[in-house]
C-alpha cells in the first residue's frame, strides 16, 4: 500500500490544484477522451482524474506521463509571487519577542526556540497573547512562522 501524500500547505494545495485544472483543460481542447489520455499516459483513467483534480497523492511520474501525452511541458522556476521570501530565524530568542516572553515564563530570557517550537507555544498558548500590544516585529515573526510551517496565521 502506498504512503500517504504528506500535508500540503494552503498555497501548494491551490497551485497543485490548478495544475489539475490546466491538464484536464489541455485534454478538453484537444478533444481527447479520458480514456486515450490515460492510455497514452499509461495510467488508469481513475488516476488521470486524480491528476486531473490536482489531488498530491499521485505521483510525480504519473503527473509527467500525462503531461508529455497532451504534449505539455513544465520547468522549475523561481517564484515571480515574492522577489525573495522572507528568511526564517535559525532559533527565536525568548527575550526579543515580549508575548512569547509571557507564554514562555519558565524558560530563561535567553533561550532559542527553534521555529517549530516557537509555533507551538504561541499555538497551544494563543488564548494568553493580548493581540492589541504584538509588536511590529513579533507580528513578522508570526506572519514568517505560519509562511514557513505552512500554518493559519493566528492574529487577524
Amino acid at each position: 500500500m502506498p504512503s500517504a501524500a504528506p500535508p500540503l500547505t494552503p498555497a501548494a494545495d491551490r497551485r497543485l490544484a490548478a495544475f489539475g485544472r490546466r491538464i484536464h483543460a489541455r485534454r478538453k481542447a484537444l478533444k481527447v477522451s479520458a480514456t486515450a489520455a490515460a492510455e497514452a499516459a499509461g495510467v488508469s483513467r481513475m488516476t488521470l482524474h486524480r491528476i486531473e483534480r490536482g489531488e498530491p497523492s499521485v505521483t510525480m511520474g504519473a503527473y509527467m506521463n500525462a503531461i508529455a501525452a497532451l504534449g505539455l511541458d513544465v520547468d522549475v522556476v523561481p517564484s515571480t509571487q515574492s522577489a525573495q521570501p522572507a528568511p526564517i530565524p535559525g532559533g527565536v530568542r525568548i527575550a526579543d519577542y515580549p508575548q512569547l516572553r509571557r507564554l514562555a515564563w519558565q524558560l530563561a530570557p535567553g533561550t532559542e526556540l527553534t521555529p517549530e517550537e516557537a509555533w507551538a507555544t504561541y499555538e497551544r498558548n494563543w488564548r494568553h497573547v493580548d493581540a492589541s500590544v504584538l509588536h511590529a516585529r513579533e507580528r513578522r515573526l508570526l506572519d514568517e512562522l505560519a509562511r514557513a510551517l505552512g500554518r493559519k496565521p493566528l492574529h487577524d
